[in-house]
């Protein structure tokens, strides 16, 4: 993002900003909320404990499976600590991003971090390393990203019984078009576009080895060690 850019961004409310960086998390998140709002109804939870899952939790994923286990019968243990593994990248994408929120205060972090996921990881990403560093605007554009997630699991809910089988829809692409179009805002050179391949490889190797859990924290670990390698051999 040019300087020329950044300072026309800034000029919008910091609302008006955060709907612009929210509106490609929105697209991937309407179809997978509805999704599980549509997968909740058929496995027999209610209503509120759908609306309380996604305004709780906040992680599709986690969601999805849970109410996979809990339509197995799995004990509510077993679907904690799956949903817990699941969701470790979440250390990982927090340690990126403390090194630009070291001026903010507590209630700050916790209100920013409570709705960090993997999407408004990556738009916080691109725009902190481009300078944006505003809190409300990045704060806002979670808080939009979680209300249209929340909204998309109750329509999605409510509109379960008419549906009797989401497959045929698609809605499970969704997700994985959006990190590609999230993707391609961070890559900026041929070395972005060698790491993002070697990542995705390694995730593509593990997940049919069988650890898909563990996929994307060992392949983020080993892309991230890969690229500064080859970083630092470029520079000798």
């Amino acid at each position: 993002m040019t300087t020329d850019v950044i300072e026309n961004e800034r000029v919008k409310s910091p609302l008006a900003q955060a709907f612009g960086h929210a509106s490609p998390i929105i697209m991937g998140y309407v179809p997978v909320g509805a999704a599980f709002g549509v997968l909740a109804h058929k496995t027999g939870l209610s209503m509120l404990s759908t609306v309380l899952m996604s305004t709780i939790v906040f992680a599709g994923s986690a969601q999805l499976i849970a109410v996979a286990m809990f339509a197995a019968g799995m004990p509510p243990l077993s679907i904690i600590a799956t949903t817990f593994v699941v969701n470790l990248r979440h250390l990982l994408m927090s340690a990126s991003l403390a090194p630009y929120l070291r001026s903010w205060k507590k209630r700050e972090l916790v209100i920013f971090g409570y709705e960090i996921t993997d999407e408004s990881f990556a738009v916080h990403s691109a725009r902190f390393g481009n300078g944006d560093l505003s809190k409300r605007v990045s704060i806002y554009t979670n808080m939009i990203a979680h209300v249209s997630w929340i909204v998309a699991s109750w329509v999605g809910f409510m509109t379960g019984s008419a549906i009797p089988d989401v497959k045929p829809l698609g809605l499970d692409y969704a997700l994985p078009a959006m990190f590609i179009a999230l993707l391609t805002m961070q890559v900026k050179n041929g070395l972005h576009v060698f790491v993002a391949g070697f990542t995705g490889m390694a995730a593509i190797i593990l997940v049919q080895s069988g650890a898909d859990q563990w996929s994307v924290i060992i392949a983020t670990l080993l892309g991230a060690t890969f690229g500064a390698g080859v970083e630092t051999w470029m520079k000798r």
